[in-house]
């Protein structure tokens, strides 16, 4: 690799190749053609990652150019696209929009959720059409992760890449992310992305909804077994049954037995008792 600071580092070139960025579709948009590397047997294409990375830079440097980071607006509709979006909203300031986009965002004043940016940033133009289209109306730049047949209409920046891979969208966004903050200063290309004494790492940004309900799964059986292991060393204590003598002595004395005396009750009973 070149020793330029803003060259490929082997390391960036070999999580690409992890995460299967160069992996393009099976159609080419003629606009994509100058990105495609080569073409499998299969009739899938690759993707020049070098192209990527550079176009990676032109657009951290334009997100960078932007002086409130709020007016960066990001939108994604895929679900595996979510997560990543939010972590880079999240480390960049930018203004996250996931999940089902509402028509008029861009363009109707009179809605509630009314936004007008300097900037859009989207994970795919064929998912994210609409936003596409309303950023054309309001005259907003637009970049994209584009694949080998991504539409390019009203598309200011594409990055090609595998748009449509887990880990692949989820790298991209990572590496954008960090370039953003490097242009920013807030880091530096010897430490890292280190953000609060924290190693931010790539799969913080990937989508992860199975595991999570895995986890979640074996953290509600580990608090089922403690609360079953806390029952089984309480002692619960049961109501003993006590059973009380009724028998008595026969009266044959019932005057007697009226009395308050316990001298007068007492003798009547022994008597009946010794005349059996």
């Amino acid at each position: 690799m070149s020793s330029s600071p803003f060259a490929l580092s082997d390391d960036d070139a070999a999580k690409m190749l992890y995460c299967e960025t160069h992996n393009g579709g099976t159609n080419v948009n003629f606009q994509m053609k100058q990105y495609v590397f080569k073409s499998r047997s299969d009739g899938s294409h690759i993707i020049n990652i070098g192209k990527t990375w550079e176009k990676t830079l032109l657009a951290a440097r334009a997100i960078a150019a932007i002086e409130n980071p709020a007016d960066v607006v990001v939108v994604s509709g895929r679900p595996y696209a979510q997560r990543a979006l939010l972590k880079f909203a999240a480390h960049t300031g930018a203004t996250p929009i996931f999940g089902r986009f509402t028509p008029g965002t861009f363009t109707n004043q009179a809605q509630k959720n009314f936004k007008e940016p300097r900037l859009l940033v989207i994970s795919d133009p064929r998912i994210d059409h609409q936003a596409v289209t309303e950023a054309s109306y309001g005259n907003i730049p637009v970049i994209s992760f584009v694949n080998t047949d991504s539409p390019m209409r009203f598309v200011d920046i594409g990055i090609p890449c595998n748009n449509k891979g887990v880990k692949s969208i989820g790298l991209l966004w990572w590496i954008l992310a960090r370039e953003v903050l490097r242009l920013r200063g807030k880091i530096s290309k010897e430490s890292g992305f280190v953000l609060d004494n924290k190693l931010i790492m790539p799969d913080l940004y990937f989508y992860r909804e199975e595991q999570e309900k895995v986890e979640q799964e074996e953290q509600a059986k580990e608090s089922f077994n403690t609360a079953a292991a806390f029952d089984n060393k309480m002692e619960i204590s049961q109501p003993v049954e006590q059973k009380i003598a009724l028998e008595t002595a026969p009266i044959t004395d019932w005057v007697a037995a009226s009395s308050w005396d316990d001298n007068a009750t007492g003798a009547p009973a022994a008597e009946a008792a010794t005349g059996w």
